[in-house]
C-alpha cells in the first residue's frame, strides 16, 4: 500500500506498507523532508511497525512522538503528517 501527503511546509511524506494479520508490516517512510539525526526514521518506523490498522491519525502521530529521541529534530514535516501519508496508505 501507498499514501502521500503534503505537508504544511509543502514537504512530501511517502508511506509504503502492508497489513498482515490486522497489523502494518514492512512500513517505509520516505519523503523530501529533513530529519536530523538520519537514524531517528529508524524511531519513526519502528513505531509504526506491529501497529494495529485500525489507530486513528491522532494515535498514529502519538505513537511517532512518543518513539523519537528527544533530539529528533523534524524539519518539513511532523508526526501528524507521518500518520495521514500512513492512512492514506491505508485507504488506497
Amino acid at each position: 500500500m501507498h499514501g502521500e501527503y503534503k505537508s504544511r511546509g509543502g514537504k512530501l511524506v511517502v508511506a509504503d506498507l502492508e497489513v498482515e494479520g490486522g497489523v502494518l508490516r514492512g512500513v517505509r517512510v520516505s519523503g523530501d523532508f529533513f530529519l536530523d539525526p538520519p537514524e531517528a526514521l529508524s524511531a519513526i518506523t519502528g513505531a509504526l511497525e506491529g501497529a494495529p490498522a485500525t489507530l486513528a491519525e491522532e494515535e498514529l502521530a502519538a505513537r511517532i512522538r512518543e518513539a523519537l529521541p528527544p533530539e529528533a529534530e523534524m524539519v518539513g514535516f511532523s508526526p501528524e503528517a507521518v500518520a495521514r501519508a500512513v492512512r492514506r496508505a491505508l485507504s488506497s
